[in-house]
This record gives structure tokens, C-alpha cells and sequence, in this order.
């Protein structure tokens, strides 16, 4: 981040720095800079806030930065009225680490159909995994608590989400995992709304990345997908909404397998070769180099 305004305060014997910065994020988001306050004493850092441009909607009177301007003119008086309160008050709390499984593969059954088409699919897909060796768990949104992203911004600031749900396990399975797999039906030319819910708040992880350096190189993720009528421009809506999901937490969509003609059907697994297909599709996107 570059420094905006770097203070040294001495109060009670002991020196601090406080340092604003900014980094300006206008690649990813036009406009958007992160401003960050923090007070260091000894190299280590003591305390730490910051805010975004992209927080403030058109109708607040205020701006990123002279929230962080101010921010920091309050941090300095109170530092030298009374450090040990201060301190006290903005001691920097360590982000939560996962506590879910992490596997080499995670397969999203985004339906909420448990028993359904995309729950045969999410098997199948299983079984392809381990065949090759390799770990896996499914994810099912609708069984989760995850809260709805309500576009605060404020991941930008921290590269975590103010919300503490299941997302931070997801995500966690996410960053771990070499390979994302997605199920879906088509929802009224969309995704179901749980799957919707999750693909919003990997935002998050999407900040994170931005505002760390740290990109996902070499992750892949595949598209499995049922509709009920038969054409395959049905699942133009699915495939558009979860390319763009994984390429914004930067997963390379290596692959799609798209069933039209389900309602007919009723059970996919009355169509032929389609276990077969998802097993070449996983060894192939495994065996395949980029």
C-alpha cells in the first residue's frame, strides 16, 4: 500500500507509528480504493482499520478517505491521551480459520432436490474423483446457513466477509481444492437461489485475492448442468452466470456437460453413457496440463 501520512506519537514513555495508506484498486473496480489506519510500535502492528470508496452509496455525504483521515486524527489524539485504553479497544482480532474438510475436489450440488437429477450427478462425480485417487467432498447450499452478500464492500477492506456463516468453511474448501465442480438445473433460466446465495458471497474470496496478490493459479472447475426442456440454449443463462463466478475467484472453466430434455427423461439415469461421460470429463480436465 502506498503511505498517505506517517505520524510518530510518544506517549507514556513509548513510541508509535501511525501510518494512512492506500491502495488503489481501479483494475479490478473502477474508481475503488482501500484506505487502511494502523498504529505499529517496535515493527509489530498494534491496530488496524480501514474503509473503501465502494462502501458509500450515492446517498451517504461521505468519502473513503476522509473517513480514513479522520480516523486517523481521532487514533492520534487518543493514542496519546491514553495508549493502554486505546489498545485495548482496537486489538486486532486474528481471522477465523476454517474448521470444515478440505479435499482435493469440491462438487457443489447447487439443487435443492437432495434426492434429484444433479444428486446423481454429484455421485457420479464422486466416484470419478476417487477413481482417480484423489479426495472429495459435496457441498449442498440449501442445507447451509449463508446469509445474502448485501454489497457493504467491506471484504474489500479485510479479505474475510462481516458475516460468520458456512461460507467461511465453502470458501475455505474452495482455496484448498484443485478442482471446483458445479451442479445445477435451470431455475427459471437461472440458478437455483441457494446456489445463487453462495456464488454471491465468494466475493469475498474474490477481495481477498485482490487485495493480497494471491491468485488461485491452476485451479479448474467443470459445469454440470440438467434442464427440463430439450436445446441446448437453456443453459445459456446457467453456463454465463457460473463461468463469470469462477473466473472472478480465478478458476479456469475447463469443461461442461449439459443434459437437455430431462422432464421427458425424468431419470437421468435412464439416459445412456452419461456416468461414463463424467468420469472422461474428470480424468481429461486432470490429465490435462493447462
Amino acid at each position: 500500500m502506498d503511505p498517505v501520512l506517517r505520524h510518530e506519537i510518544t506517549s507514556r514513555g513509548t513510541s508509535y507509528i501511525l501510518t494512512l495508506s492506500k491502495q488503489d484498486l481501479s483494475s479490478v473496480y473502477p474508481g475503488l480504493v482501500r484506505y487502511q489506519v494502523s498504529v505499529s510500535s517496535g515493527g509489530q502492528v498494534l491496530a488496524r482499520s480501514g474503509t473503501n470508496s465502494y462502501e458509500y452509496s450515492p446517498t451517504v455525504p461521505l468519502t473513503a478517505e476522509q473517513v480514513a483521515r479522520d480516523m486517523a486524527e481521532a487514533w492520534e489524539r487518543k493514542l496519546e491521551a491514553d495508549p493502554e485504553k486505546f489498545l485495548a479497544a482496537h486489538k486486532i482480532q486474528g481471522v477465523k480459520a476454517p474448521t470444515g474438510v478440505v479435499t482435493d475436489v469440491v462438487v457443489i450440488q447447487g439443487s435443492p432436490r437432495a434426492d434429484g437429477n444433479c444428486s446423481i450427478l454429484a455421485g457420479w462425480t464422486v466416484e470419478a474423483v476417487h477413481a482417480t485417487g484423489r479426495t472429495v467432498q459435496v457441498i449442498y447450499p440449501h442445507d447451509l446457513n449463508i446469509h445474502a452478500c448485501i454489497g457493504c464492500y467491506q471484504c474489500y477492506n479485510t479479505g474475510t466477509c462481516t458475516f460468520e456463516d458456512d461460507m467461511n468453511n465453502i470458501i475455505g474448501a474452495i482455496r484448498h481444492a484443485s478442482l471446483l465442480v458445479v451442479c445445477s438445473p435451470v431455475y427459471t433460466n437461472s440458478v437455483p437461489g441457494d446456489l445463487k446465495l453462495l456464488i454471491d458471497r465468494c466475493q469475498a474470496y474474490h477481495a481477498d485475492q485482490t487485495i493480497t496478490g494471491h491468485a488461485a493459479n491452476g485451479k479448474k472447475g467443470l459445469i454440470l448442468s440438467v434442464a427440463g426442456r430439450k436445446g441446448k440454449t437453456h443453459f445459456s443463462c446457467i453456463t454465463s452466470v457460473i463461468r463469470a463466478f469462477m473466473r472472478n475467484v480465478g478458476i479456469k472453466p475447463a469443461g461442461e456437460l449439459l443434459i437437455d430434455g430431462v422432464d421427458e427423461a425424468r431419470d437421468i439415469r435412464n439416459l445412456k453413457n452419461l456416468k461414463e461421460d463424467i468420469r472422461a470429463l474428470i480424468g481429461k480436465t486432470f490429465n490435462r496440463k493447462n
